[in-house]
C-alpha cells in the first residue's frame, strides 16, 4: 500500500475516533503516532497528521458543505464512517489542491468507502464529492472522474 493511501486510512481512524469520543488533535496524533511509529511510513504518518488538522480545522464549513450537496441526508443521520470519509475527501477538495488532484481525492474516498463502509457507500461518497467538485468556483459543470 502507497504511504498517501495508508496516511487516508490513518486519517479516517483517527477522524473516526474523534468523532466517537471527541479526542482534541494532540491527541489523536499522539496516538497515530504511538500506533504506528514502527510500522508506518514517517511520510505517512505526517501526511496523516496534516490531514485529521485540516479536517478537524475547517470542520464547520465541511460539514456546511457536505449537507449542503447531500441531498435528503442530515450529517447527523449519515454512518459515521461515511461522514468523516466524506470530511476527508471534502478537505482534500477544498484545502489540499496543491498537493492532491481532485479525481485523486475522490477516487481515494470511494475506495475508503469500498473498504470500510456498506455496500452504498462508494456510490454516496462518489455523488457527494462529484458534487462539490463541480460547485468549486472555476470548476463550471465538469467532472473530477
Amino acid at each position: 500500500m502507497g504511504a498517501r493511501r495508508l496516511a487516508r486510512e490513518l486519517a479516517l481512524q483517527a477522524l473516526y475516533q474523534h468523532d466517537i469520543a471527541a479526542d482534541p488533535v494532540a491527541k489523536l496524533a499522539r496516538d497515530l503516532h504511538r500506533r504506528y511509529h514502527e510500522t508506518a511510513d514517517p511520510e505517512a504518518l505526517s501526511f496523516a497528521a496534516a490531514l485529521v488538522r485540516t479536517v478537524l480545522d475547517h470542520r464547520p464549513e465541511l460539514d456546511r458543505l457536505i449537507a449542503g450537496s447531500a441531498q435528503n441526508w442530515r450529517m447527523d443521520r449519515m454512518a459515521v464512517i461515511d461522514r468523516n470519509i466524506l470530511r476527508l475527501g471534502a478537505a482534500q477538495l477544498l484545502h489540499c489542491r496543491d498537493q492532491v488532484p481532485p479525481k485523486v481525492a475522490i477516487d481515494e474516498s470511494i475506495e475508503l468507502a469500498k473498504r470500510y463502509g456498506d455496500d452504498q457507500s462508494g456510490r454516496f461518497i462518489n455523488g457527494i464529492l462529484d458534487r462539490i467538485f463541480r460547485d468549486l468556483p472555476g470548476h463550471g459543470d465538469g467532472t473530477a472522474r
